[in-house]
């Protein structure tokens, strides 16, 4: 009987992108089951993409807007909480999956042979396509806003969307690499996850503006590499609030940095996945 023995011959440093291109089939059939199984045996389907933002929206426009009274730099609460949570929601989704995609694939990692990168690179494509789920209500909202005379000023600044859409991606992924890395040998980080968005959440400029925050915490808002982006994309939109670029700067370096280090931690664990998972 022949025996195919699979080594991993390469050093850890070294991410062999030929071979993932080479499974690009794979990785949009990875894809395309990933996309029918969230909506399978649900009634609603992809609506439950245009109620969840607007019902999170309604509630934080309740109880932060209302009731904890929380400023939005003169905005309609709606709006600012709104155009937050279009970018959190798609970063929350990458990271919640490239984290858990390991896990969720563990049966068929332990029979055949495929670049475990191909499952965590899967989750950003599959949550673009609620992200353009999301940014359209956004958009149709804004536009409402806007024609009943509200005092929004957007600006040129709405054509980097596409960057500000790509750093979530990096951000979210870069994050999930290291957990995934990490969920494999030690399963309480799985359970942590929940609570660690939770935390992360909350240090961003999401339910209040970053001119709120106090001088001596501003160093959070400038580590955190979802503050700028978040900032700088209500900035686009509605022309409130001015983006300090030092923030701007190490926010986006960060991010940055979190992907590349995510790739390389991801490489050298995959190594053993199989003996571990």
């Amino acid at each position: 009987m022949h025996h195919t023995h699979i080594r991993a011959n390469q050093p850890w440093w070294k991410i062999n992108w030929r071979e993932l291109l080479e499974y690009r089939d794979l990785f949009w059939m990875t894809i395309q089951r990933d996309l029918t199984s969230i909506y399978k045996q649900s009634v609603l389907g992809p609506l439950w993409f245009i109620l969840q933002p607007v019902m999170t929206t309604v509630i934080f426009t309740i109880v932060f807007g209302n009731f904890a009274k929380i400023k939005t730099d003169g905005l309609p609460p709606f709006l600012f909480y709104m155009s937050g949570l279009v970018l959190w929601n798609y970063f929350q989704g990458v990271l919640n999956g490239s984290a858990n995609s390991l896990m969720s694939n563990a049966g068929i990692l332990r029979k055949v042979y495929f670049p475990r990168l191909l499952s965590p690179l899967s989750s950003v494509v599959t949550y673009l396509g609620h992200f353009f789920i999301n940014f359209l209500v956004f958009i149709g909202f804004f536009i409402y806003f806007i024609a009943k005379g509200s005092d929004i000023h957007p600006s040129w600044w709405i054509l980097i969307l596409p960057i500000l859409v790509l750093h979530c991606a990096c951000v979210g992924l870069g994050a999930g690499l290291w957990l995934s890395s990490m969920t494999i040998k030690y399963r309480d980080v799985s359970f942590a996850l929940p609570f660690m968005t939770q935390l992360w959440m909350y240090a961003t400029p999401l339910i209040y503006p970053s001119s709120e925050v106090p001088a001596k915490w501003k160093w959070i808002i400038a580590v955190n590499p979802m503050a700028g982006v978040i900032e700088l994309n209500r900035f686009a939109f509605l022309g409130a609030g001015s983006p300090d670029r030092t923030i701007l700067i190490i926010s986006f370096m960060v991010g940055i940095g979190l992907l590349i280090s995510g790739l390389f931690v991801f490489n050298r664990a995959q190594r053993t996945f199989v003996d571990t998972i």
